[in-house]
C-alpha cells in the first residue's frame, strides 16, 4: 500500500512538472567543442528523464545477472523448505490421529528436508510417534533434548512431567512441575501441580508467592484466586494457632475479608481471640459467619464462647443464633440442644422435631433419643428414634473424592487437590435415604411412637411353684449348725412368737453352708422364662 501510494505521487509530480515546463516555454542552447546545439526546454527534460530511466533498467539488469546464482540456490532452498513443513505438518496431524507409521515416515522426510537446529519441532515430532509406538525411553530423550533448548524448554518439561506421572514417580514429577513454574509461573498444570505440592509440604508462604504471580499474570481468575489465598491463608493461620495466636488471628480475618462465608477461617479466627480473651471480638466474628452460612461448628463455639457459663446462659446464645437465622435446620438443632442440656425438655422437643421435618437427618433423630433418654428413660422408645435415625441420611460432613472427615483440611489426602472439602452430605449410609417426603416420615415416627411405659420397681417376693412359668422360683437353703435339731413342719404357729434363738458373739452361719444331701433336702425347682 505504501509503495502504491509513493508511486502515484511520483507519478503526480511528473505530470506536474512537464505542466509547468509547458507553460513557460524556452529554448536550451548547448556549445559543446564548437558546435552549438539548441533544442527546446521540454525536449531537454524529457531526454534527461529517458536517460536516467535507462540507466536504471540497465543496472537492474546487470544486478539481476550478477546475483542469479543466488537467486537460484534461494528458490530451491525455499521450495525445500516448503516441503518439509509440508511433511511436518502432515506428520503431527498423523501424530495427532494415531497414526504411528505416517508420523514416523513423516518425521523422517522432514529430518531430510529441514535441520532439526533450525525447526524444534521436528523432536516434538519424533517423540510424539515414540511415544504411539510405546518407545517412552527414546520419547523421554526427546523431551529432554527439548527441555534443553531454550525456545522449547516449557514444553519438554511438560512432557517430562507427564511421563513421571504415568510411571507414579511422584517426587520426579514435582520437580519438573516446579522447574517450570519457577521459569514461567503462567503455565497453568505447572503452578497448579505446583501450589499443590508446596501445600501439601506445608510451605505455605511459597505458595502464597505462586499463587499472587498467577493472579499478577492473569492465568486464573480473580475469584478462584481470592477463594484459594484465603484457603492457603487459613491453612497456615492454623499452623500458628498454638505457637504464634496473634499471627493466626491475622492470617484468619485476611482470610475471612476475602472469602465472608469461609467456616473454618471464622473457627481459627475466634479460637485465637478466645486465647486472647477478646470474647466479644471473638463472638462478633461468628455471628457474622453465621448469618452468611449458618453452620453447626461455627454455632457450638458461639454456644460455648465462655468456659464458665451455666447451662441457661449457653440456652440464651443459642436463641440468639436462632433469631438470626429463623427456622433454620442448623439453629434449631442448636438450640434443641441447649434446651436439653438446661433440662426443658419440652423446647428440646418442639424444635427437634421442627427441626425433623424440615431435615430428616440422622443427628435430628439422635437428638429425639437423647430426649427421651433423658426425660423418660424408655428404652422402647429410644430404641424407636435410634431405628429412625438409622435409616435417615447421615449429617453433612466434611468430604473431599469420598473421604469423610472430622475436622477440616486445605488439601485432599486423596489426590492432594487444594481446597477439595466441601460441607455435605457423605455417601455410603447403611440404608439408602428415605424415599417418603419430609414431613411424612417425621409424622409417621411419631405416630409409631410407643407410649411410655411406668415403672415398676422390682418385688424379691417369692412365687409359688403354681405361679406363671414367667416367674422364677427359688427356694433358700439354710445350713443347719452341728447338733441342731431340724425344725418340724407342723410346728403350731404360736412358735413364732418365741424368742429368737441367741447367736455367737463371733458371727452367724458359715458362707458356705457345704454339699446338700439330696435326701433331707430335695433339689428346689426354678423356672425361667426368657422372652
Amino acid at each position: 500500500m505504501v509503495r502504491l501510494v509513493i508511486f502515484a505521487l511520483i507519478v503526480l509530480a511528473l505530470g506536474y512538472g512537464f505542466s509547468w515546463l509547458a507553460d513557460r516555454p524556452g529554448d536550451l542552447s548547448l556549445v559543446w567543442e564548437g558546435e552549438l546545439y539548441q533544442t527546446k526546454l521540454i525536449v531537454a527534460a524529457s531526454i534527461l528523464i529517458a536517460i536516467v530511466v535507462a540507466v536504471m533498467l540497465a543496472w537492474g539488469l546487470i544486478r539481476l545477472i550478477w546475483t542469479s546464482p543466488h537467486s537460484v540456490t534461494r528458490y530451491f532452498r525455499a521450495r525445500k523448505r516448503d516441503r518439509g513443513y509440508q511433511a511436518l505438518s502432515t506428520g503431527l496431524i498423523a501424530a495427532g490421529a494415531g497414526n504411528a507409521l505416517l508420523a514416523r515416515k513423516m518425521a523422517a522426510r522432514t529430518r531430510g528436508l529441514i535441520r532439526g537446529d533450525q525447526e524444534p519441532l521436528i523432536n516434538l515430532l519424533e517423540a510424539q510417534a515414540a511415544l504411539i509406538e510405546g518407545k517412552h525411553d527414546e520419547a523421554r530423550a526427546k523431551f529432554e533434548e527439548m527441555a534443553n533448548d531454550p525456545e522449547t524448554r516449557e514444553l519438554g518439561l511438560r512432557g517430562l512431567y507427564l511421563e513421571a506421572k504415568r510411571l507414579g514417580a511422584t517426587e520426579a514429577a514435582q520437580q519438573y512441575a516446579e522447574k517450570a513454574a519457577d521459569k514461567a509461573p503462567y503455565l497453568p498444570w505447572a503452578a497448579q501441580a505446583t501450589l499443590e505440592n508446596r501445600s501439601r509440604e506445608g510451605r505455605w508462604d511459597d505458595a502464597i508467592r505462586l499463587l499472587d504471580q498467577q493472579k499478577a499474570a492473569r492465568v486464573i481468575e480473580k475469584d478462584e484466586a481470592n477463594r484459594l489465598r484465603a484457603v492457603l491463608l487459613t491453612a497456615r493461620a492454623g499452623d500458628k494457632l498454638e505457637s504464634d495466636p496473634t499471627g493466626a488471628r491475622d492470617d484468619a480475618l485476611n482470610a475471612l475479608k476475602l472469602s465472608d462465608d469461609f467456616v473454618p477461617a471464622a473457627l481459627i479466627a475466634a479460637k485465637a481471640l478466645f486465647r486472647e480473651d477478646k470474647v466479644r471480638k471473638a463472638a462478633s466474628t461468628l455471628e457474622q459467619t453465621w448469618k452468611a452460612a449458618p453452620h453447626p461448628e461455627v454455632g457450638k463455639a458461639y454456644v460455648r464462647a465462655r468456659s464458665g457459663d451455666t447451662v441457661l446462659d449457653r440456652l440464651k446464645r443459642a436463641e440468639r443464633l436462632e433469631a438470626m437465622r429463623p427456622n433454620n435446620v442448623e439453629a434449631l438443632l442448636i438450640s434443641a440442644q441447649a434446651s436439653l442440656d438446661a433440662g426443658d425438655y419440652g423446647k428440646a422437643r418442639t424444635k427437634t422435631e421442627a427441626a425433623a421435618r424440615a431435615d430428616p437427618r440422622e443427628g435430628a433423630f439422635l437428638l429425639m433419643a437423647d430426649i427421651e433418654e433423658a426425660e423418660t428413660g424408655d428404652q422402647g422408645r429410644i430404641r424407636h428414634w435410634m431405628a429412625q435415625a438409622l435409616r435417615a441420611p447421615r449429617d453433612p460432613a466434611w468430604v473431599a473424592d469420598g473421604f469423610v472427615s472430622d475436622k477440616w483440611l486445605p488439601i485432599s489426602p486423596v489426590t492432594g487437590k487444594l481446597d477439595a472439602f466441601e460441607w455435605k452430605s457423605p455417601f455410603g449410609q447403611l440404608e439408602g435415604p428415605v424415599e417418603e417426603g419430609s414431613t411424612a416420615t417425621v409424622d409417621t415416627a411419631l405416630r409409631t411412637l410407643p407410649p411410655v411405659r411406668e415403672a415398676r420397681p422390682a418385688s424379691p417376693t417369692v412365687a409359688s411353684p403354681a405361679a406363671d412359668t414367667s416367674v422364677i422360683e427359688i427356694k433358700p437353703v439354710v445350713a443347719k449348725q452341728a447338733g441342731a435339731a431340724a425344725p418340724s413342719s407342723a410346728a403350731p404357729a404360736s412358735d413364732a412368737s418365741k424368742k429368737p434363738e441367741p447367736k455367737p458373739f463371733f458371727g452367724g452361719l458359715p458362707d458356705d453352708p457345704g454339699v446338700r444331701d439330696t435326701k433331707i433336702e430335695p433339689e428346689p425347682k426354678t423356672r425361667l422364662r426368657l422372652f
